[in-house]
């Protein structure tokens, strides 16, 4: 029996991130192929997700919020997410040694 996938949304502020750092693996590191695993990844990781994207680690704010955020691990990076309905909502994509709660 097939699993129902929810429907993945990209944010702009998500893709300005996460082109930057695919710009930073290849012009500043020169390094193509890292960018090109790096972007593969992340696809992987934030589909995989889909299935099930609830049953994952929480993101506890110190804000109040109306949607409850989640986080993916891809290496040095945390992807963050939202369900909303069907959806699930990709809006940040941040270097994980950031403080999150000023960024997000």
């Amino acid at each position: 029996m097939a699993k129902n996938k929810y429907k993945i949304n990209y944010t702009d502020t998500f893709i300005k991130q996460f082109n930057n750092i695919l710009k930073y693996f290849i012009y500043k590191l020169q390094n193509k192929i890292a960018a090109e695993s790096f972007y593969d990844e992340v696809v992987k990781e934030i589909e995989s997700r889909s299935e099930n994207p609830e049953s994952f680690e929480k993101y506890n704010s110190k804000r109040k919020r109306k949607n409850t955020y989640y986080r993916i691990y891809v290496k040095n990076y945390t992807i963050f997410y939202v369900v909303k309905n069907n959806t699930m909502e990709i809006r940040r994509i941040l270097y994980s040694k950031r403080n999150f709660d000023n960024l997000i």
